[in-house]
């Protein structure tokens, strides 16, 4: 499947609610496999990031794809349905910023999200840490949120070349 282009932060899309997926077809997972494709592309070129949404690459679809060491899964119609009391900050960036600069977050410690998988069965599945944060961020584009909505103080975003500085 060919690498889509990323829209960058300004592009209307991004701040779309997007629609619940409706039939799991070819269509579906022919989106599937461009959101990978597309992940793993910017992963090699930039050395970062764990997951994409469908809105990133101009689809108003409830899907994210996740790509990591050790597992890859689509997640469809995603919703959180617990969240924990307990948060943590961390310095969040964005394929929709060019992983330019990073705003520090608060997100929850862990979350459990229904979702369905591509061939529309439905799983509930608990996520913690940095994959709890990585799952709130990807539903953030789903309904049109961006980790700059976030920004409370002035001091809370960096250039990626500090984050590096910091992250060590």
């Amino acid at each position: 499947m060919p690498v889509k282009e990323i829209l960058l932060l300004g592009n209307p899309l991004l701040r779309e609610k997007s629609k619940d997926v409706v039939d799991f077809d070819s269509q579906l997972n022919t989106i599937i496999d461009d959101l990978r494709d597309t992940l793993i592309d910017f992963q090699k070129r930039k050395k970062i990031g764990r997951g994409i949404a469908a809105p990133q690459i101009g689809i108003l679809k409830k899907i994210i794809y996740i790509h990591l060491s050790n597992r890859s899964f689509a997640l469809i119609n995603p919703e959180v349905i617990e969240k924990s009391t307990e948060t943590f900050e961390v310095w969040d960036s964005c394929f929709s910023f060019n992983v330019a600069f990073f705003v520090l977050t608060k997100r929850y410690t862990s979350i459990t999200v229904k979702y369905q998988n591509q061939k529309g069965e439905i799983l509930t599945e608990k996520f913690s840490d940095d994959l709890s944060e990585l799952v709130q961020h990807e539903i953030d584009h789903l309904h049109g949120i961006l980790a700059t909505d976030y920004l409370v103080e002035k001091n809370q975003i960096i250039m990626r070349k500090e984050w590096e500085k910091i992250k060590k």
